[in-house]
């Protein structure tokens, strides 16, 4: 990595101590936002991934670059999509501006038809932005039930109830609630082992009041 304002970055560098370099410094952290937009893929994924680190210890240093985040949702390649998505993801319990233009670009990861890492990711954004208020989850509610729909059965699906187990949790309002119970009821009744066991908690908590 060079200093300065010439920063650059590879694939073989720890993207554990850059992230942690980048956390502490705000001319490492806007030179690795920036590289989401480099025009070879490894370092895209390797800024991403470097991204997500520094979201899961420090969302808030993240909220300015929100939409360049948002804007890695569009590269071609699957890991730098889910790896800004689970960083948007860490950063929702925060609200900051512009998270609902995140939306159409989880929607397109959601059902990215070469990519369970980034349907799992998608899904992670999605219930983590909804369980802010009862507004926000109306609004993601039909993905979210849509991905719990086509997804059921596949490996990445225990995790993607456990998502929606926080989205139960969260603020999302009496009706949600209701619908919710009602997809994950038949899941509760009928499936043993983790998707039993969750989907049985996500019932009770969309019965609390």
């Amino acid at each position: 990595m060079s200093t300065e304002k010439q920063i650059s970055f590879n694939s073989a560098e720890d993207r554990s101590q850059v992230a942690s370099q980048a956390a502490e410094d705000p001319e490492i952290l806007a030179a690795l936002v920036e590289s989401l937009s480099s025009d070879q893929r490894r370092v895209r994924q390797f800024s991403a991934a470097a991204i997500k680190e520094v979201a899961s210890q420090q969302p808030g240093v993240l909220i300015m670059y929100v939409p360049a985040i948002a804007d890695g949702l569009h590269r071609p390649e699957a890991q730098t999509r889910w790896e800004c998505l689970e960083a948007l993801s860490h950063m929702a319990r925060l609200d900051p501006p512009g998270l609902e233009e995140v939306i159409e670009g989880a929607e397109t990861s959601l059902f990215d038809e070469e990519s369970g890492m980034a349907h799992l990711a998608a899904m992670h954004f999605l219930c983590a932005f909804g369980a802010q208020n009862t507004k926000r989850a109306i609004q993601v509610w039909p993905l979210i039930e849509e991905g719990i729909q086509v997804y059921h059965g596949d490996p990445e699906f225990i995790d993607m109830l456990v998502s929606v187990e926080h989205f139960a949790a969260g603020k999302i309002g009496r009706a949600t609630k209701q619908r919710l119970r009602a997809r994950m009821e038949f899941d509760a009744n009928n499936y043993m082992g983790a998707v039993g066991r969750i989907a049985t908690h996500i019932v009770q908590l969309c019965e609390k009041k």
